[in-house]
């Protein structure tokens, strides 16, 4: 399967997917995403169950057993990790492309 079809992720995507590393529910992964992202991505409760849906039916991420009835935890997939690994090495090279025009990094000595 040619995963690189699926890329660019997007940001709320590829977010949900970091968030999903460890195990967790959707209020979970609203915060977690808040938090990687240094509060520039807040994903609202409708996108973030849409989003869900998309991801398990992709098979990017699954649910897991809970103690908690009421809340369904879900976690990343290897195949999940196969493309959240594909979209990391895409930033990364634009990355690279980027200072290599001589761009810098937001935050960098301008020495």
């Amino acid at each position: 399967m040619n995963l690189s079809q699926y890329l660019p992720l997007t940001e709320t995507t590829y977010f949900i997917l970091l968030a999903l590393l460890k195990p967790g529910h959707g209020y979970y992964v609203m915060q977690k995403v808040e938090e990687l992202s240094g509060g520039k991505v807040r994903i609202a409760a409708g996108t973030m169950y849409g989003a869900i849906e998309n991801l398990l039916k992709q098979k990017w991420i699954e649910s897991v057993p809970s103690n908690d009835k009421r809340r369904k935890v879900y976690q990343i997939t290897i195949l999940g990790k196969e493309v959240l690994n594909l979209e990391t090495a895409r930033l990364r090279d634009l990355i690279r492309i980027a200072e290599s025009c001589g761009l810098q990094a937001e935050g960098s000595s301008h020495d």
